[in-house]
């Protein structure tokens, strides 16, 4: 896999710092991950380069292994990806309330400085989130105290109606019927796909009759 000089840079800033708090750099999925026994935590570097102007948006989040092997099973997902596949993930710009933002690097020393301020965050707030949401009761509440509402913690609305609905059942949430006619509506509104809306039903009657060993 082709790996830039700006990568290669900017893993040499951040490595250090993740592999300290246990995360791996896996360079063929532009992230570092700590695996967990219930999942995984992960941080994405996606950059873009123009002309002599490097943007980098950071993504982070987590996999809820018990939610995915329900989930992908319902999904229309590629299936070499499923394993990889996070059950939410935000951006620390949108995290903060800044939905386009991203970082502006020129030369070395902004890229420094930008990993230094990313390293920051997650020492301040990203490690504390992703401790907190690799648990199914804040899961449960990230994706469902709205269900009415766009969730910021997935990028694909219609799949937030399926992992909120299947959080919901594991988490024992008292409120998962009527869940169930919130994301029904949710997604006819979301695709006009019949089959995305058997796909639904499906997994509604299959969390119905779940019962977890």
């Amino acid at each position: 896999m082709l790996i830039t000089p700006f990568e290669t840079d900017l893993y040499r800033h951040l490595t250090p710092f993740f592999a300290e708090h246990h995360f791996d750099l896996l360079v063929s999925r532009k992230q570092y991950r700590r695996t967990l026994p219930t999942g995984f935590q992960n941080v994405i570097l996606s950059p873009s380069f123009y002309g002599d102007e490097t943007m980098l948006e950071v993504n982070f989040g987590c996999r809820s292994e018990q939610v995915e092997q329900i989930a992908q099973q319902f999904l229309n997902n590629v299936f070499d990806y499923r394993p990889d596949a996070n059950t939410i993930i935000i951006s620390i710009g949108k995290f903060g309330g800044l939905r386009y933002f991203r970082y502006k690097i020129h030369t070395p020393d902004e890229l420094a400085d930008t990993c230094e301020q990313i390293q920051q965050f997650f020492l301040t707030k990203g490690f504390t989130f992703l401790n907190e949401a690799s648990s199914l009761a804040t899961l449960d509440q990230l994706l469902n105290d709205q269900p009415n509402q766009p969730s910021p913690y997935v990028y694909n609305q219609a799949h937030r109606c399926y992992k909120g609905l299947i959080v919901a059942k594991l988490n024992h949430n008292p409120h998962f019927d009527g869940l169930i006619d919130s994301y029904r509506h949710l997604l006819i509104r979301q695709t006009q796909n019949p089959y995305e809306q058997l796909h639904f039903e499906r997994l509604i009657a299959y969390l119905q009759h779940y019962s977890a060993n």
